[in-house]
């Protein structure tokens, strides 16, 4: 079945107190879907961020980031007042995310949030933090750790913790138990407030796709807790790091710094690491793109200390093994490879082997040089078309910069009449093409420039900063969406 959705991050929603949130904006944005005929909301990872801010470097990949816990609903659940919030220096520059005066911030209120919130009498939290056991415990200690470590890396810590010795966290677990408390609380609130908004679309006719990393942080809950999970060594420190080998676009290739898997250990667990990380996360979303699914076929391992991935080696990934278990144990699963960037035929096989769909990027498809796979007449059904994702300029930035043997067959191509209506032709192009679906950035419906890309890559600050100005989900705009999509039944 054809069907179509929009791309937005839930930070870049508007709204008030510094970033978007699962609050009013959240629905309206659910409301305009509906009306436009959209099928899919499409987000990026909801963990935890840690240092650069990036969705894709998070401190648990169960956790939820307390970022986007609505302050409003607090407001109206007696926990915080309007004067509060309004009280708290979140920037003045309603289209950016502050990340330094949110951390400030926000904090501070969610702080008094959980101590107003009596969590000893809340049936509902204890049964929560019962259910979410498995993660939460840790998750909250290791948070809780880090705030009394001045926010230090785990492997700098004592040894004791570090290495987890039972007295070690027994002692911490009673001397930090407030602070462990407040994060268990922030995930509850999370929790609650994400599945109310899911439940919202869900009932409107909108389905959640989200967005898993590959792989996890260095410096996260799940490498301290697990590190046999890893390939990492007794003192804590990584072995070999994740990266990309050099090419035209990175001479050095792209040193990503994640710690590996040790699929061998995965293997002789049955996978249930994966298994348990996919059955959490399919309760969070309906549809879920694995990001960088190259690397289950196989993985560029770069010897840790070395400062470009240019002496990384290819490894084998667990391939076949790891979905083959996956699907055993939670069925059929409806799951988006992201297969971006340079394509073996194991990657092709293994991709095929699953049944997955692909990625195909309409801001890669007008290179005037040669002919490619992302143009639309060379798609099968079994695919997934976006303008571009969250690594790419938007429709116009790219339009404005393309070379003009490049602009003229995009404009041949696309039959388009006019360059200011390009993003729109492009649109049409990937909501006519044959895939199953079809995904849009809200930027590229909007026409926006380079001044609305969200992320950068290979740039050190400045990221994952964009937010929708307020009123430019205009009822014209669903409506002209609404009509694309029934033109070409989607």
């Amino acid at each position: 079945m054809r069907k179509s959705g929009i791309l937005l991050h839930i930070s870049s929603l508007p709204g008030k107190y510094g970033i978007g949130s699962f609050g009013k904006a959240a629905y309206h944005f659910v409301d305009k879907l509906k009306a436009a005929k959209q099928s899919y909301w499409q987000i990026l990872p909801l963990g935890p961020t840690s240092y650069g801010d990036s969705p894709y470097q998070s401190f648990s990949t169960f956790a939820g980031n307390p970022y986007f816990i609505d302050l409003e609903q607090l407001i109206e659940e007696g926990l915080l007042t309007k004067k509060e919030c309004d009280g708290i220096d979140f920037g003045t520059d309603l289209k950016k995310v502050d990340y330094k005066k949110l951390y400030e911030g926000r904090f501070e209120l969610l702080h008094k949030a959980y101590e107003r919130a009596k969590v000893y009498e809340d049936d509902k939290f204890a049964d929560f933090v019962y259910e979410n056991s498995k993660w939460l415990w840790d998750y909250a200690l290791f948070m809780a750790l880090k705030d009394y470590f001045n926010g230090e890396p785990f492997n700098t810590w004592p040894k004791d913790i570090r290495e987890r010795y039972d007295y070690a966290i027994n002692y911490y677990r009673e001397k930090l138990y407030f602070d462990i408390e407040f994060y268990q609380f922030l995930q509850y609130k999370f929790d609650e407030q994400w599945k109310k908004l899911k439940a919202y679309a869900n009932e409107n006719g909108v389905e959640i796709i989200g967005d898993i990393p590959i792989y996890v942080a260095m410096d996260s809950a799940d490498t301290w807790a697990h590190r046999e999970l890893f390939q990492m060594d007794e003192e804590g420190k990584a072995v070999a790091v994740a990266g990309c080998p050099p090419d035209g676009f990175a001479p050095d290739g792209q040193l990503w710094g994640n710690p590996l898997y040790n699929w061998g250990y995965h293997k002789d667990t049955g996978f249930k690491w994966w298994i348990k990380r996919l059955r959490k996360n399919f309760e969070n979303y309906d549809v879920i793109r694995i990001d960088h699914f190259r690397g289950f076929d196989e993985y560029w391992a770069v010897p840790y200390g070395d400062k470009t991935a240019e002496n990384g080696t290819w490894c084998p990934g667990p391939r076949t093994d790891l979905f083959n278990a996956i699907k055993n144990e939670l069925g059929e699963l409806p799951i988006i490879a992201e297969d971006l960037g340079t394509m073996t035929q194991g990657v092709i096989d293994l991709r095929e082997a699953t049944g997955f769909p692909g990625m195909k990027i309409l801001g890669f498809a007008f290179d005037s040089s040669e002919e490619n796979e992302y143009l639309p007449h060379t798609y099968d059904k079994n695919c997934v078309v976006y303008t571009g994702t969250h690594d790419n300029d938007t429709l116009i930035g790219w339009f404005t910069k393309a070379n003009e043997d490049d602009k003229q067959f995009a404009r041949d191509y696309l039959n388009s009449r006019s360059d200011d209506e390009i993003h729109w032709d492009a649109i049409r192009g990937a909501w006519s093409s044959v895939a199953s679906m079809a995904i849009v950035p809200i930027q590229d419906f909007l026409g926006l420039g380079s001044e609305a890309r969200i992320n950068t890559p290979g740039l050190a600050s400045g990221n994952w900063q964009w937010r929708l100005k307020e009123g430019v989900l205009t009822d014209e705009l669903a409506e002209r969406i609404a009509k694309l999509t029934k033109v070409y039944s989607r």
